[in-house]
């Protein structure tokens, strides 16, 4: 009388634990994917805006106009607490000032000439970066899931001991599962440095904040500020007294006579307007994997040296090389593409595997439609509700709620595979993520021109991908096909 009870009860323990192994799965899918975009993250605020004032140079003088045109555009507001004028780079040939209320582009002489707008590339970092949850708590998530796909990639290549061996090895005229294992561990090997690489120095920026609060228990009374410090450099007394604006001016041209190698990148303006504000000046320098180094001034520009990231302490040194390491930001385009060919291919290791696992529950008899369908939702769903987001953006405007609609269409379908698994297989993603890509290249090409060549550049690159998707897709069909006659010969021969 109770058997029947205890195996739907067994049964739906073993559906909810691959259900919780799934969503983990997407996950990681999801912050590989969009980490592989956001790469040349400069590159899309380009393309996102391609008709914004370009300038490959902002002066010391047409900086310290642009601080003053923007503070003085905000009059009646709350005092902004922090300035930021970001210097443009080849990435970026645009400068921008952006304040507590505000983001402007200014032009080569400090004039404002467009608000910065650039929401479609600010919504893929933080669905990178924090999953679009509350920023401390998402970016803690993300960063355990670094650790998580660190733990898998170690594991998966200690549990094949013939990965090294066989790494060249690709069976890819046998059954498409056969090749979907190969393609998995061949991947998996070739990419293990890169995603060890990636994995934990993305753990270590999303859990730094739970490191900091840990040292600051049991080291400084709880102060955050004071674990900072030690790192990043203390910031004097705030003194809230109304006083004239900084002289980032001196504090540019500073740093040029002093350390003439290096390529300030942003200038910070703590409490501008304040007795107490002072300025920080960031600066890349070469051949150095640190994000850059911090140098102080005071209000009048007066030189108080550096933080020291770029010759302090070595575990200074090590925090500051994380951020370049992690997302790529270092020796220019090369590594750039080599990052997103990278990143490209542990989307696929973490979508094959997956699969692989879907594969091997269905055969041991455990198999659920569902979860197959809502696999499939994750993989291509995921980039074609990325591309409808830019289409939104396009559209609309840079006020469209890219993180609503985005969340919005991927549970939708998430409910169609829970409810109609069927109905995922005939919508064929694949094909329509693959002409939403062609789709958006062209007709950015076209809506575009004539517009910077970079733009052009990364619109053939999306066109290429619409391609490659195209024709990996078409020769596993056609495999499969050949896989699923031949099982059915062979079946009709034994019998």
């Amino acid at each position: 009388m109770s058997g029947p009870p205890r195996q739907t009860l067994v049964q739906r323990a073993l559906g909810g634990h691959a259900a919780l192994g799934l969503l983990a799965g997407a996950l990681i899918y999801i912050i590989a994917l969009t980490g592989s975009i956001i790469v040349i993250h400069d590159r899309w605020q380009r393309w996102e805006e391609p008709s914004v004032v370009e300038s490959a140079v902002l002066s010391p003088t047409a900086a310290q106009a642009a601080m003053t045109a923007v503070v003085a555009g905000e009059a009646g507001k709350p005092p902004t607490t922090h300035l930021y004028i970001r210097m443009p780079t080849p990435d970026l040939p645009r400068a921008v000032v952006t304040t507590d209320h505000a983001a402007w582009y200014v032009d080569g002489a400090g004039r404002i000439v467009a608000p910065e707008a650039h929401s479609w590339t600010e919504f893929l970092i933080g669905l990178h970066e924090y999953l679009h949850l509350p920023m401390t708590w998402g970016m803690i998530l993300v960063g355990a899931l670094g650790v998580a796909l660190a733990a898998l990639v170690v594991t998966g290549v200690l549990a094949h001991p013939r990965i090294v061996r066989d790494a060249f090895l690709l069976r890819t005229r046998h059954d498409p599962q056969i090749a979907r294992a190969d393609w998995h561990n061949r991947l998996g090997v070739w990419t293990l440095p890169f995603a060890l690489a990636v994995t934990l120095t993305g753990a270590f920026i999303g859990l730094g904040s739970v490191g900091v609060s840990a040292l600051a228990r049991g080291y400084t009374g709880g102060d955050l500020e004071k674990v900072y410090a030690r790192v990043f450099g203390d910031e004097p007394a705030p003194n809230a007294a109304r006083g004239s604006l900084p002289n980032v001016a001196a504090a540019l041209h500073a740093v040029h006579d002093r350390v003439p190698q290096a390529t300030p990148t942003y200038v910070i303006v703590h409490d501008p307007g304040t007795r107490g504000q002072h300025v920080q000046v960031i600066a890349e320098h070469p051949r150095r994997l640190i994000y850059g180094e911090t140098y102080r001034f005071d209000g009048e520009g007066r030189w108080h040296g550096p933080v020291g990231l770029s010759d302090g302490a070595l575990g200074q040194q090590a925090a500051a090389s994380a951020y370049n390491l992690h997302f790529g930001n270092y020796a220019g385009l090369p590594v750039e593409i080599a990052y997103i060919l990278l990143g490209l291919a542990l989307c696929i290791v973490t979508a094959t595997g997956t699969t692989l696992w879907l594969g091997k529950r269905r055969r041991r008899g455990h198999g659920s439609h569902r979860l197959e369908a809502s696999w499939t939702v994750i993989v291509w769903g995921t980039p074609l509700g990325l591309i409808l987001a830019y289409w939104l953006r396009a559209t609309v405007g840079p006020q469209a709620p890219l993180v609503t609609c985005f969340w919005l269409f991927l549970a939708a379908l998430l409910l169609a595979a829970g409810v109609r698994p069927a109905l995922i297989a005939a919508l064929h993603l694949r094909t329509v993520t693959v002409g939403a890509l062609g789709v958006t290249a062209l007709g950015h090409a076209a809506a575009t021109y004539p517009g910077p060549t970079a733009n052009f550049a990364l619109d053939a690159a999306i066109l290429a991908m619409a391609g490659l998707i195209w024709a990996v897709g078409r020769r596993s069909s056609a495999a499969a096909t050949v896989a699923g006659a031949e099982r059915t010969r062979m079946a009709a021969a034994q019998h």
